[in-house]
């Protein structure tokens, strides 16, 4: 915690007068009276209102305290550190094409690969990452950041329909490597996740693979859902259409191994989220890495206690130890 206006706490000094005026009031205040012999109030008690009255004087000086604080306006730290971590530039592209709202991996093939990316996301804490998405043109959604809300709320927001319909694998994949090419960390790797064959785009795969490679860029491929016959929504959600959807695995397979990496195919969010964790074991490597923090005003706890402690002390003094007249 750090004080806006430290100087205030001069203000402290105030305790010294007030807490020697209460003692010589305390001094003074007690009555007496001339009596022959105390005998006969030996066994009375003391009285646990002189005690309750120096609580009571306690509790002022706690409120002007907490005043005083919350005047010199305690604050968090903010500013920007730099430290060194173990981590990898990471970039996922991501299918976003019409094929992708499939339901043979439940909700769908689309709903269940952003849930599992994010989860991902989220655990790699110390790594630089960013998104594409691609169907039958590609887009870079989000620099490589180590912003992790930052990541997964643009995942969310993502959704099918936002392109041109079709499967530009070798278009995404380029994407990508451009995104992940002014990354600074040694270890490199592509997440290129999709459910079909390439259709569209002009950058064959195998050209971006080359590409990837000449770059020392590993690129793992995932394979998501099931040959065959499957029922897909339209973008709206009205109605549902079936469709033939066939993986090219041999392409994949190929990128992968051109690149360094693995291919992977999961036909259920359970080997989704495997294969997911296998990669989470990717290798790693030194980063730099500038975090930042802001100053958050934390005066009004400060002033909850002295409000606090004042109303203590009106009860107190009002209700316990009322004098008569």
């Amino acid at each position: 915690m750090i004080l806006s206006h430290p100087h205030i706490l001069w203000l402290f000094l105030i305790y010294i007068p007030l807490i020697a005026w209460y003692i010589w009031k305390q001094h003074n205040a007690s009555p007496s009276m001339g009596i022959s012999s105390v005998a006969p109030f030996d066994k009375i008690g003391k009285s646990w209102r002189p005690a309750m009255m120096h609580v009571c004087f306690g509790l002022e000086l706690v409120a002007i305290g907490c005043l005083i604080v919350a005047l010199a306006r305690p604050m968090s730290h903010e500013g920007m550190n730099k430290s060194h971590i173990e981590g990898t530039d990471i970039v996922l592209a991501l299918d976003i094409s019409g094929s992708m709202s499939a339901k043979d991996i439940a909700p769908n093939r689309f709903q269940a690969a952003k849930e599992v990316a994010e989860r991902f996301v989220m655990g790699r804490t110390d790594d630089n990452m960013g998104l594409v998405i691609f169907s039958g043109e590609s887009l870079s959604i989000m620099p490589l950041t180590n912003d992790r809300a930052s990541l997964v709320n643009a995942l969310k927001h993502v959704n099918i329909g936002a392109l041109e319909d079709g499967t530009a694998i070798g278009d995404g994949l380029a994407s990508a490597i451009n995104r992940i090419s002014s990354g600074k960390a040694k270890s490199k790797s592509i997440i290129l996740l999709t459910d079909g064959t390439n259709n569209a785009g002009d950058v064959q795969p195998s050209t971006a693979a080359e590409i990837a490679r000449s770059k020392g860029i590993r690129v793992y491929t995932v394979g998501a859902g099931s040959d065959g016959s499957v029922s897909v929504m339209d973008p709206f959600g009205f109605s549902a259409t079936t469709i033939e959807t066939k993986i090219d695995e041999e392409s994949l397979k190929q990128i992968a191994q051109m690149t360094g990496g693995r291919y992977f195919r999961a036909r259920d969010k359970g080997t989704l989220e495997d294969v997911f964790a296998e990669i989470d074991k990717l290798e790693k490597t030194q980063l730099d890495v500038e975090r930042y923090s802001r100053l958050d005003e934390n005066f009004m706890p400060w002033v909850l206690g002295a409000f606090l402690a004042y109303t203590a002390m009106l009860l107190i003094r009002y209700l316990y130890l009322r004098r008569i007249p």
